[in-house]
């Protein structure tokens, strides 16, 4: 449930803090003071669209930071956990910020990580139901009625399962149109992929083989070059074998040993060490020089093996260490191609099985939601009744699909229709009904679903236009009994719903100089009682008012 709202700088609101509790929350104030201006900040972290008009005249951007408690809100804590947008210690609660600057810029946060407005709007339909005589209420949309209605013939997990079938059927589907596209052109394919495959398999290329021919071929190429090279740099290690470098150094010690100085005797360890190494070098070098073969018929062999590497590479556009691995797709394709048959048989076998599952579940959900529209369709009928809507008949549509495959929800689309005068045939409820009419339709609803709905939390934005008397009396005890099922939050002018509130709100607007401030306050029983007179007899509060007033929350709080 909605637990704290903060707002800073929007539309009259300099600053703002205000805490919601569980029941039924009244908010009130004279018109024009600002009422609905919490809803409106409220609604910027719940996805709405953002407005340059919101921030206020003295500011450079607005700030609203509205928190979540989450505690029996599973729906919403997966939908944070599925996303990594909530820590395991901090699973209780969720944090929504938007901030919006005088050049347009909007920014949301989820937890404190940016998000997208798809994401928050995702989110808050989780959260909160606003009902207000707007067009972007839930309950204009068809999506929300199907919702509703699974939820109130306890059939949600039925639904989800029977969409998950859904989406497996899609994606089978698609794999059949692709094998028998495959099929259209499988001659001309096979005879490709059969040729590439032969031409693959006979080159028999391994991992790292090109390096090891192009340094063979470096070396075969250059052959007698390094032959040269290699054995005139052995005649002068050796020279005429009597007299070598080896022998030159030898003799160099010798002299300087003669000597018996001490401090030649680094230089003396330095070139007997020398004297080895050279020996060592001479050795590996005549050995090198034993092995290099002047070999015209391998130096061919290798040039025609690395050109064949090379116009596959070129052919299919890959590097050498990639054939092997073009060879085995290759290979995997053909099998395919070759069983596609076999295999088209096998999807259509698949997809046969899915939609018989898809269709026991499709029924199972078509039974039950029938059975619950009428239920639905009775209980909303006869609370529009008691709202003051007399004549009025709530209906719910069950339209199959014009296709027999599955779709998404089932086997049938759903609407809520109404027809508001005896005799008119039930229509689309943003085609009949008006804004105070459609947010009777709203209470009407969420009371006898209350039960089963999901969101915890819902707002009422002057549910009671175009109402008074006894009618709303029984506006306002619908929305105190409701409040014992969810969190509610009633913007209203009328003293009947107002003596209905768990808690009161009291919304005020004043002026200075040229500007002007709008402040929620929260009222305690003795205040409550003075806001509740004001709405019955205007800013003028009489005895006889005020008496009347602390009947009416007296009666209400028994």
């Amino acid at each position: 449930m909605l637990s704290l709202l903060n707002v800073k700088n929007f539309a009259l609101v300099d600053q703002l803090e205000v805490s919601f509790l569980d029941g039924m929350t009244v908010v009130s104030g004279e018109t024009g003071a600002g009422k609905s201006i919490m809803l409106d900040a409220l609604g910027l972290t719940l996805g709405d669209r953002a407005e340059t008009g919101f921030i206020g005249p003295r500011a450079d951007k607005a700030e609203v930071i509205s928190s979540f408690d989450l505690t029996d809100n599973p729906q919403a804590t997966q939908w944070l956990k599925d996303r990594e947008l909530v820590h395991e210690d901090t699973v209780s609660e969720c944090i929504l910020r938007r901030v919006i600057t005088r050049e347009g810029r909007s920014r949301g946060f989820i937890n404190g990580t940016p998000s997208t407005l798809t994401d928050m709007k995702s989110l808050g339909e989780l959260l909160v139901d606003i009902h207000s005589q707007h067009e972007h209420q839930s309950l204009l949309r068809k999506d929300t009625h199907s919702q509703m209605l699974d939820e109130f013939a306890g059939v949600v997990d039925v639904n989800l399962a029977a969409n998950k079938l859904f989406v497996e059927h899609q994606s089978v589907s698609k794999q059949l149109t692709q094998l028998i596209e495959s099929n259209t052109e499988q001659t001309a394919r096979l005879q490709l992929l059969s040729y590439q495959a032969e031409e693959l398999d006979k080159l028999q290329y391994s991992p790292g083989e090109l390096d090891k021919l192009e340094a063979e071929q470096k070396r075969l190429a250059n052959a007698e070059h390094i032959l040269g090279n290699t054995q005139d740099a052995l005649e002068m290690l050796e020279g005429n074998r009597t007299e070598g470098a080896a022998d030159h150094l030898s003799r160099a010690v010798v002299l300087l040993q003669q000597l018996d100085l001490i401090e030649l005797k680094p230089m003396i360890e330095m070139l007997e060490s020398s004297k080895i190494q050279l020996e060592e070098a001479t050795s590996d070098l005549q050995r090198f020089t034993n092995d290099v073969e002047l070999d015209p018929g391998r130096l061919t062999e290798v040039e025609d093996r690395l050109s064949r590497i090379y116009e596959i590479c070129r052919k299919h556009r890959i590097k050498p260490n990639d054939i092997p691995t073009l060879t085995q797709d290759i290979h995997k394709e053909l099998d395919t191609l070759q069983n596609i048959d076999a295999e088209i048989e096998k999807v259509e076998h698949q997809i046969r099985s899915i939609a018989a599952d898809f269709d026991k579940l499709a029924k199972k959900l078509s039974t039950a939601r029938t059975k619950a529209g009428k239920k639905l369709t009775k209980s909303v009928s006869a609370q529009l009744a008691l709202l003051g809507m007399m004549g009025a008949t709530f209906a719910v549509e069950l339209t199959p699909h014009a296709t027999n495959t599955p779709a998404r929800n089932g086997l049938e689309q759903i609407e809520f229709l109404i027809s508001t005068n005896p005799g008119q045939t039930p229509r689309s409820l943003n085609k009949i009904a008006s804004g105070g009419e459609l947010s009777r339709i709203s209470l009407a609803i969420q009371v006898v679903t209350a039960d089963t709905s999901r969101v915890p939390t819902l707002m009422f934005d002057e549910v009671d236009v175009g109402i008074g008397g006894g009618i709303a009396e029984v506006v306002g005890h619908l929305l105190r009994e409701l409040g014992t099922k969810a969190q509610i939050v009633c913007v209203t002018h009328l003293p009947q719903v107002a003596a209905q509130g768990h808690h009161h709100l009291q919304v005020t607007k004043s002026s200075e100089k040229k500007t002007a401030r709008t402040e929620v306050n929260k009222l305690g029983d003795e205040q409550k009682v003075q806001e509740i007179a004001r709405m019955l007899g205007g800013i003028e509060m009489t005895d006889q008012s005020l008496a009347h007033a602390l009947e009416m929350y007296e009666s209400a709080q028994t």
